[in-house]
């Protein structure tokens, strides 16, 4: 158990989501483990175990320049203040967290009392808290996924801000700018799309190519920063079979985690595969594009819900935009996981077929080429650079009011 603790404080590290010093990681199999003596923190954690039936549980302060951003969404937004959460948009926040709870005690019973009903949540002046019910990847998954969310949510509530600052010729808060531009400077120690990586183009000869062609494309995915946590899936159609990664599995360790399921439906193998699975067929079928990779770039998805079309319900527009929209060129549609009406076989296959890249609503993107994963590799790495220029090219628009129009100044 201890080695499983390590391995995700290692992970930890490598994303640059918390540092071991700032960690404190309690899991609990016939006898407690814990990478800090129990006392102090530890201490109180360990209280835990008494009030939920958990495996693990983690507390950290994340790493920069996510505090930053955790601290400005705290201070600034109405929700937080009003009823003590924060409510993201982005498809995993609605789709596994619903919110996020800010909580101020630091005590057995204020954790238990709020993780009984949520994964994850943050502790103000310590960080995020988050438990597995079984094993310690579960509490880093959903640490993770909460510094996702809140990176989406700071940048693209920060985009309005600005936007609607510059509709009514107002000044923008001079303090809030100033901490903008020091954690935007900041994302710079986020592994991201500008990531030099290569991918083979040499075909593969057999299924067991394909594998390794499969868990390279993963590493790289997850290297570059494309992809949070575990979310985000891959896969190559090869003869009359699809290989893809299962439900569940990280990108980066999709050793004996990939399912070969026959494309006729003729078995019940695909149950454990990627619930995205009826999308990545549909592409197939419908483009002959066989590898395929999805991942969750932070500033394509927070592109993806920036829209200056007013009289919206922006709550459906995740499953039910009609807007035909681009992003750098890369088309943007609605679509919920699944195989309903706004499912995302539905939307994704038809899209894609445009240019082998599509941006889905708050989600993330979907790749695809024809016999290796260099291109969708490729073309996934430059949509979020260009997603991410876009995205400040519009912040320096929406400012110039600020200097009399000379953006320069910014």
């Amino acid at each position: 158990m201890l080695k499983l603790i390590n391995k995700y404080l290692d992970k930890l590290e490598s994303q640059g989501l918390a540092t071991r010093e700032d960690a404190v990681f309690l899991a609990l199999d016939a006898e407690f483990y814990s990478n800090k003596p129990l006392n102090g923190d530890a201490a109180v954690l360990q209280q835990v175990f008494d009030l939920m039936n958990i495996g693990s549980i983690l507390l950290a302060k994340p790493e920069e320049p996510y505090w930053s951003i955790i601290c400005e969404v705290i201070r600034h937004d109405p929700c937080c203040s009003n009823s003590g959460k924060i409510e993201p948009m982005d498809c995993e926040t609605r789709t596994f967290f619903h919110d996020i709870p800010v909580v101020d005690e630091f005590s057995a019973g204020a954790v238990a009392g709020v993780l009984s009903h949520r994964k994850a949540a943050i502790i103000k002046y310590k960080g995020i808290i988050s438990y597995g019910t079984i094993t310690p990847e579960q509490a880093f998954v959903s640490y993770s996924s909460i510094c996702f969310s809140m990176f989406v949510k700071y940048f693209y509530d920060s985009l309005i801000y600005f936007s609607s600052c510059a509709d009514r010729k107002e000044p923008v808060n001079e303090e809030y700018l100033k901490s903008f531009w020091a954690i935007s400077e900041n994302t710079g120690l986020i592994a991201s799309g500008n990531t030099v990586q290569r991918l083979s183009s040499v075909l593969p000869r057999d299924t067991k190519d394909v594998v390794s062609m499969m868990c390279d494309a993963g590493r790289a995915v997850v290297g570059a920063g494309l992809v949070d946590s575990h979310f985000g899936n891959i896969s190559y159609v090869y003869g009359e079979d699809i290989l893809i990664s299962e439900t569940g599995s990280s990108l980066d360790e999709l050793e004996g985690c990939i399912d070969t399921v026959p494309l006729d439906g003729s078995s019940s193998v695909g149950i454990t595969a990627s619930s995205e699975l009826s999308a990545h067929r549909k592409i197939y079928e419908q483009t002959g594009l066989n590898a395929i990779l999805h991942g969750h770039p932070r500033f394509s998805v927070i592109m993806s819900m920036h829209c200056i079309k007013e009289g919206c319900d922006r709550a459906l527009c995740y499953k039910s935009c009609t807007e035909k929209r681009y992003v750098s060129g890369t088309p943007v549609v609605p679509g919920e996981i699944g195989t309903g009406p706004t499912g995302l076989m539905n939307t994704v296959p038809p899209a894609i077929g445009e240019s082998g890249c599509v941006i889905v609503y708050g989600h993330g993107v979907f790749s695809a080429a024809r016999d290796t994963f260099r291109r969708p590799f490729d073309m996934l790495s430059e949509v979020e650079t260009k997603s991410r220029e876009e995205y400040f090219r519009a912040v320096r628009s929406s400012l110039k009011h600020l200097f009399n129009g000379d953006s320069d100044r910014l």
